[in-house]
Parts: structure tokens; C-alpha cells; sequence
């Protein structure tokens, strides 16, 4: 059986995960637009950004985003030959993929200065 102050750490650590996995969903789309944005580029490959971005993606999560992506017309893809296999769908966006990223930079830099905002001057309790 737990006690009362071990139950409270386990409720406050879940609290914090669920919130910590709301905000990454939140902005995952919006990494995801980004990288697309730079170029025409593979899935896998946009894996390995968001990896190195500490976002972590397996594909289960990242091919139904590229779906609504496409299918709300902000990505197009094309089919390419491999010298490795069968053909590689590449991703690129589109007009109305940049100007919904568009829209998505305003509102980042809106969020940040929010939440810098709301954290300055805070006592620091780690």
C-alpha cells in the first residue's frame, strides 16, 4: 500500500507528464510544417530532424500527421526511384502549407513572449 505522500508524487509526476505530452503534440505539427518548408524531403528524414530536435516520433505518429497534412492541402508529395528499393514519397509544401506556416510564426513568437512573460520573476525552486 502507498502512502498519502507517495500517492501525491505519483499524481503531481503523471500531471506533469500529461502536460508535458500536450505541449509537444501541440507543436509537433508545426515542426513538422517547418522542416517540410526547407525542402522536399523523405519521412524517415523527418524523423531523424525531429530526433535531433528532442522530439521524439515513430512513424505510427508521424505518417496519420503527414495524412491530415496532406489531405487539408498544406503538403503535396511526389514518388521517387531509389537505388535502394522500392520508390520514396518525398514531401514538400504548399502555398497554403507556408502561409498556415506563416501564421504558425506570429503565433510561436506570441507564445514565447507569453510564457517568458508569465515565468519572469519567479522564485526558482528546482
Amino acid at each position: 500500500m502507498q502512502s498519502t505522500g507517495q500517492s501525491i508524487y505519483l499524481c503531481i509526476v503523471m500531471i506533469a507528464e500529461n502536460t508535458q505530452v500536450q505541449m509537444r503534440k501541440g507543436i509537433l505539427e508545426y515542426c513538422i510544417l517547418s522542416i517540410i518548408s526547407r525542402g522536399e524531403i523523405y519521412a524517415s528524414d523527418i524523423i531523424s530532424e525531429l530526433k535531433k530536435a528532442q522530439l521524439l516520433v515513430v512513424e505510427g505518429t508521424l505518417y496519420p500527421l503527414l495524412t491530415r497534412l496532406k489531405n487539408n492541402g498544406l503538403l503535396s508529395y511526389i514518388w521517387k526511384e531509389s537505388t535502394s528499393g522500392p520508390p520514396r514519397k518525398y514531401y514538400e509544401i504548399t502555398a497554403e502549407g507556408l502561409e498556415v506556416l506563416r501564421r504558425l510564426d506570429i503565433t510561436w513568437k506570441e507564445l514565447v513572449f507569453a510564457v517568458q512573460t508569465s515565468i519572469e520573476g519567479r522564485n526558482n525552486n528546482d
